[in-house]
Parts: C-alpha cells; sequence; structure tokens
C-alpha cells in the first residue's frame, strides 16, 4: 500500500464459533511455511509503521485466517459504537491505530478522506492523523482497534466531541 490514509485489502469477516476455538489446527505453528511480516517491532514502536501490508490471510481446510500481527507490543481493544452515535474528532502523538469493521458499516475519516468502510475493511490510522469513527447505521457497530506506540488514554487530543468531554 503506497498512501497510508487510503483503507487496507478488503478480506473476508471471519465468523468463528467456539468449536473453532477449540481446534488443534489453530496453533501458532500452523503456519511456519508462510511468509512473516517483513518487518521488526522496532518499526511500530513510534507507531509510524503502517502494519496493514503485513497482513495476510492463511487457507485452511477449515476456512481461513487473518494474522495482523506476530509478537508485537501493542493494544488491542475492540469499539462498539452505537446506531447513530460518533466518537470525538481527534488525533494522537504516540501512537498508530489499524482498524478492523466487524458487524456493520462505519463512517470512517482519516485526515480529509471520509468513506463509509464495510465489514472486513481494514483501515490504517497514523500517528498524528485527524481521524473518527461513526455509525449511521440502525444496529449497534463493533471495530477491532489494535493500536502501535505508547498507549495512553491520556494521548487523545480532541478536535470536536459531540459530547463536550
Amino acid at each position: 500500500m503506497t498512501d497510508q490514509h487510503q483503507a487496507g485489502a478488503t478480506v473476508p469477516a471471519i465468523d468463528l464459533d467456539a468449536h473453532d476455538l477449540d481446534d488443534p489446527v489453530v496453533d501458532a505453528h500452523d503456519h511456519d511455511d508462510e511468509l512473516a511480516p517483513a518487518h521488526s517491532p522496532y518499526d511500530y514502536d513510534l507507531g509510524d509503521r503502517n502494519p496493514t501490508e503485513d497482513i495476510f490471510v492463511a487457507e485452511r481446510p477449515w476456512g481461513h485466517f487473518q494474522q495482523f500481527v506476530s509478537n508485537e507490543q501493542v493494544t488491542v481493544k475492540i469499539i462498539t459504537v452505537q446506531a447513530g452515535h460518533r466518537l470525538s474528532l481527534q488525533k494522537h502523538d504516540h501512537r498508530g491505530e489499524m482498524w478492523q469493521v466487524l458487524d456493520v458499516p462505519i463512517q470512517v475519516t482519516v485526515d480529509d478522506r471520509s468513506w463509509l468502510a464495510q465489514p472486513g475493511e481494514t483501515v490504517w490510522v497514523p500517528r498524528g492523523a485527524t481521524h473518527r469513527m461513526g455509525n449511521p447505521g440502525e444496529q449497534p457497530g463493533r471495530l477491532l482497534e489494535v493500536a502501535f506506540g505508547l498507549f495512553d488514554e491520556s494521548d487523545i487530543e480532541r478536535l470536536q466531541d459531540d459530547y463536550v468531554r
């Protein structure tokens, strides 16, 4: 990916059930024959490296999996945005964020670009980029967020906030 503000590769959302979690095929050694990410953990320290370039999908007889990071120090959250709500327009000095839309389309803004990101779409928010997510739909929507760099909730500079925080 050449433009860090573009959405990453869109891949199908993965629907796991409890049986999949017990599958002995799912383990760290199950993909030794595949390419490891081409970057070291140090490339991510400042939240500058775009990790969407290292996502890969591995096919298995039972389906597939996506690997977002491997042996990296990251902070992982699942964010739920209620229907008709949005987070503050914000930026971070010490971390970049990778988002994967899980359920319903989510309105995404990264710097000057806004679009309706679809379930399964991966978005990179570089460190220092102005960003926001919102849910224009009628159902709650979830995103997986993986933060790279120094994570601290006080590293939020709110530029606009519907909740006046």
